[in-house]
């Protein structure tokens, strides 16, 4: 059976993820809620993961309020893969089969610019834990079933960091990123006869990004657009490539950074 896209009746329904079930790790806050509100918008139902259970219940429960979505909250903690593997079960009990993973999380709490010279081994774990593994759990738990289905869309938010080298102390950072990067690659293939796609994008600077201001502070102003990103930017091409319109895009990384890096 092909999965060409069905053309559209109309406009209107271009980019609809109605009917479709989302989960967004990282998802109580910044980016990964305005992300969510995103594909809410495009009519999906959205479920938010992450470390603080409470922040995630309030923000699913703002989202239902705001766009009439179906939410609901979890806790997880994306490094560990008995805890992923928990969240799979809860999520498919309680809010359904997971159609679209947006991986999200990936600021450790110990993120902090320092040059790989003056980093301690004992201080990497964190950084690849949750960009590189974190990626690995959460795709192994929901891309079984998005293949058995015949239908489904893994996006990894990576950084600009993984893509180009930078002398702003990111080291561990971008090894974690890069790493996903690659990982997303080769899972594109393995699934792409089976209606599943998956991409990374790869974000520039971004407004009230975590990130010390003097150390990005001269990158900003070389930015060609002349702004930083915002998460609607990030939201909208989500939900494109979360999209029917977009099943023959995958296994790509796609730059979204102002200008800053182009290809």
């Amino acid at each position: 059976m092909s999965n060409a896209p069905a053309a559209p009746t109309s406009a209107l329904n271009l980019f609809s993820l109605k009917g479709r079930r989302a989960l967004v790790t990282g998802g109580h806050m910044g980016l990964g809620i305005t992300m969510a509100r995103a594909l809410a918008d495009a009519g999906a139902d959205v479920a938010l993961a992450s470390r603080t259970l409470d922040a995630c219940r309030a923000s699913a429960a703002a989202l239902a309020t705001a766009t009439g979505a179906k939410t609901a909250a979890f806790k997880v903690d994306v490094a560990s893969a008995d805890d992923v593997a928990r969240l799979a079960a809860d999520v498919d009990r309680d809010f359904g089969p997971i159609d679209i993973l947006i991986n999200n999380a990936g600021i450790p709490e110990t993120m902090a610019a320092i040059k790989f010279m003056d980093l301690d081994p004992s201080a990497w774990d964190p950084y690849i834990d949750v960009n590189l593994y974190g990626v690995l759990n959460c795709s192994k738990a929901v891309v079984d079933g998005m293949c058995e289905r015949g239908w489904g869309r893994v996006i990894t938010i990576s950084s600009g960091a993984g893509v180009v080298g930078l002398n702003i102390g990111v080291s561990l950072y971008a090894a974690g990123k890069g790493g996903a990067i690659a990982f997303m690659r080769h899972l594109a293939l393995e699934t792409a006869r089976k209606g599943v796609t998956a991409n990374s994008l790869a974000l520039g600077l971004m407004h009230k990004e975590r990130v010390d201001r003097t150390v990005t502070g001269a990158m900003e102003k070389q930015i060609p657009v002349g702004r930083l990103g915002t998460g609607l930017d990030i939201g909208y091409l989500c939900a494109y490539v979360a999209s029917k319109e977009a099943s023959w895009m995958t296994g790509q990384t796609i730059n979204i950074n102002g200008g800053s890096v182009t290809s």
